[in-house]
C-alpha cells in the first residue's frame, strides 16, 4: 500500500478534519475500489458511483430518510443489531419520533413526506417564485451599495448570508417591519456554528436552536392569519391544506416553512461563495462571463456540480438488498456523496475539471434527486444568477484577496468542518467599483 492509500486508510472520513479541505480525492479513491464500498472506521457503505446514487435516492421503499442528515451520528435509538436479514420498515416507524429531527422534511419518508411536501410545493408556485425573482435583482443592488465604495467585502457576511435570509423572507411573505429580526437571528447563528442547523452535524454535535426560533416564529403567523386573514402571502400559508383536503397544525406548516429557510440559506450562500471563488480564481472565465452573459446559467450549474454545497446524505437499508452488485443487510448505514457522484468520470468526463460550456452539468446530484430534491434549488439557481449579474453591473473586475488568502498558487481557504456540507468558511474579494452614472 503506498503512502497515499495509507492515508486513506488511516482517517476516518466522519470523525476526523483530514478530508475537509479536499473530500474529493478520498471518495475518487473510494470509487477507483468500486462505487458502493463498506468503510472501516465506522461500517458505513459509501457510495460514490452517480448511477447508484441514484438507484438510492429513487427508491424509498428500500432505503429510508429518516436520518437522512445525521446517520448514526446524532444517535440511532433503532435496535438495529442482528436485523440484517429482516425488513425493518415497521422498526423504523416504530421509533421514527425518537430519530434526530424527525419533525424535519428531509428526514421524512412516504407518505408522510408525499403530504408535507405537497404542502410545500403549493406554497412556492411558479407565480410566487417569478414574484421573488423581480424582488431579488432590487434586493442584490441594495445589498451591494452596502459594500462597493469600499472597493472590497467578506462574501458571506457582507452579502450572501442576508442577501439569502431576505430573499426567503420574501418568498414566505415575511412582514417587512420584521425582517430585520430575521436577518439578525439566523445570521448570528449562521456565524456561529456555520450552518443553520439541518445537517450540521460534527462529531456528534446536533444543533436545533434555529429551527426551534423559526417553528415559533411561523406558528404565531400561522395562527395570527387564521385568525384575522389579511390577504398576503403569510394568509395563504395560513389556508393551505393538505392533498385530502385537512387542515394541517400551525406547527406542520411552521416545519414547512422553517425548513425551506434552512434549505435555501445554506444552499444560496454555499453556492454564491464557490461561484465568487471561481470569478475570482479564474480572470480568463470571468471575462467570458462578463462579454456573454447568457453563459451564467450554465456555469452556476457547473458551479453546483464540481463544489455543491452538500457533500452527501445518508439512507438506512429497509431490507436486505444490493446496490452496483454489492450486498446490503437490513439496518445498513448509507452516504450517498453527491460530491463524489457529481465527479464520476463514467457520467461526466473530465470530472475534475471545471469546464462552463460542459452540456451535461445540469444533471448533477448537487440538491439531491427524487423526492427529496432540496426544495430551495430553484432559490438558490436564480439568486446566482441575479448575483453575478449584479456584481457584473456594479464592477470592473472581481479578485480573491491576497491580503487575506495568500497569493494564486499559495491560497489560503477554510471549508466547514462537517461531512454533510460543503463551503468555504468565509471569502474575502477585492474590486474595482464602476464609477456612478457609468452603470
Amino acid at each position: 500500500m503506498n503512502d497515499k492509500h495509507h492515508e486513506f486508510e488511516k482517517y476516518d472520513f466522519f470523525r476526523s478534519d483530514r478530508f475537509v479541505n479536499d473530500p474529493y480525492s478520498y471518495f475518487d479513491y473510494l470509487r477507483q475500489q468500486s462505487p458502493v464500498l463498506r468503510e472501516a472506521h465506522q461500517g458505513i457503505v459509501m457510495v460514490t458511483g452517480y448511477d447508484e446514487a441514484l438507484e438510492i435516492y429513487n427508491d424509498p421503499e428500500r432505503f429510508s430518510s429518516c436520518m437522512s442528515t445525521t446517520g448514526p451520528f446524532g444517535g440511532c435509538p433503532i435496535p438495529l443489531e442482528g436485523r440484517g436479514n429482516e425488513d425493518i420498515s415497521a422498526l423504523i416507524e416504530a421509533y421514527r419520533d425518537k430519530t434526530p429531527f424527525s419533525d424535519q422534511l428531509p428526514t421524512m419518508d412516504p407518505p408522510e413526506h408525499t403530504k408535507h411536501r405537497a404542502l410545500l410545493m403549493a406554497l412556492i408556485t411558479p407565480k410566487r417564485l417569478k414574484e421573488n425573482e423581480e424582488f431579488m435583482w432590487d434586493l442584490a443592488e441594495k445589498q451591494i451599495d452596502s459594500f462597493i465604495a469600499r472597493g472590497e467585502c467578506e462574501l458571506m457576511g457582507d452579502y450572501a448570508q442576508p442577501f439569502a435570509v431576505l430573499v426567503i423572507s420574501d418568498l414566505l411573505g415575511v412582514p417587512p417591519e420584521d425582517r430585520i429580526q430575521f436577518r439578525k437571528h439566523l445570521i448570528r447563528q449562521e456565524q456561529e456554528q456555520g450552518g443553520t442547523g439541518v445537517g450540521d452535524v460534527k462529531k456528534g454535535e446536533v444543533h436545533h436552536s434555529p429551527l426551534a426560533w423559526l417553528y415559533d416564529t411561523f406558528s404565531a403567523y400561522i395562527e395570527d392569519r387564521r385568525r384575522n386573514p389579511k390577504g398576503d402571502i403569510l394568509s395563504g400559508l395560513a389556508a393551505a391544506t393538505f392533498p385530502d383536503r385537512s387542515v394541517p397544525e400551525p406547527l406542520d406548516v411552521a416545519r414547512i416553512a422553517a425548513n425551506l429557510f434552512a434549505a435555501g440559506q445554506e444552499t444560496t450562500v454555499r453556492l454564491l461563495s464557490y461561484a465568487f471563488q471561481v470569478i475570482g480564481e479564474r480572470p480568463d472565465l470571468q471575462q467570458r462571463l462578463r462579454a456573454d452573459r447568457s453563459l451564467i446559467p450554465n456555469f452556476v450549474e457547473e458551479c453546483l456540480r464540481i463544489e455543491g454545497p452538500v457533500k452527501g446524505d445518508f439512507r438506512l437499508a429497509k431490507k436486505p438488498t444490493k446496490v452496483g452488485g454489492v450486498d446490503i443487510p437490513a439496518g445498513t448505514f448509507l452516504y450517498v456523496a453527491n460530491s463524489a457522484a457529481n465527479r464520476d468520470s463514467r457520467k461526466f468526463e473530465n470530472p475534475g475539471e471545471f469546464q462552463m460550456d460542459r452540456e451535461n452539468a445540469r444533471l448533477h446530484v448537487a440538491f439531491g434527486r427524487g423526492r427529496h430534491t432540496c426544495p430551495g434549488a430553484p432559490l438558490a439557481r436564480a439568486e446566482a444568477v441575479v448575483s453575478v449579474n449584479r456584481m457584473f453591473d456594479r464592477t470592473r473586475d472581481i479578485r480573491i484577496s491576497e491580503k487575506v488568502h495568500g497569493p494564486p498558487g499559495a491560497r489560503r481557504y477554510g471549508y466547514l468542518p462537517t461531512f454533510i456540507l460543503r463551503g468555504l468558511t468565509h471569502l474575502v474579494l477585492e474590486f474595482d467599483p464602476v464609477p456612478e452614472g457609468s452603470q
